[in-house]
């Protein structure tokens, strides 16, 4: 691996996280930084899959605007207060 060095604020606060106790060194502070990193960039493409699979989805089946489900709502609710002892 590479040597990292990292600007004067970011190595600050490793040194001092360093010093608070919440990381044995400056390179498992990089770790810990890198893994948050690797998880945002999953979370990231897991979200980009979902659209793709609902643009997929709407591409097959077709979809609905906002106006046809606010009618098919307002059809339910009334004919669910109509139905009402």
């Amino acid at each position: 691996m590479d040597a990292v060095t990292l600007p004067p604020d970011l190595e600050q606060f490793a040194a001092e996280a360093v010093a608070a106790g919440r990381y044995r060194d400056v390179s498992e502070v990089v770790a810990a930084g890198v893994d948050l990193l690797r998880r945002a960039e999953a979370e990231v493409a897991a979200f980009v899959r979902t659209l793709e699979d609902a643009q997929a989805e709407a591409d097959r089946e077709g979809c609905r605007d906002a106006e046809d489900v606010h009618r098919e709502m307002a059809a339910m609710l009334d004919g669910m207060v109509h139905a009402r002892p």
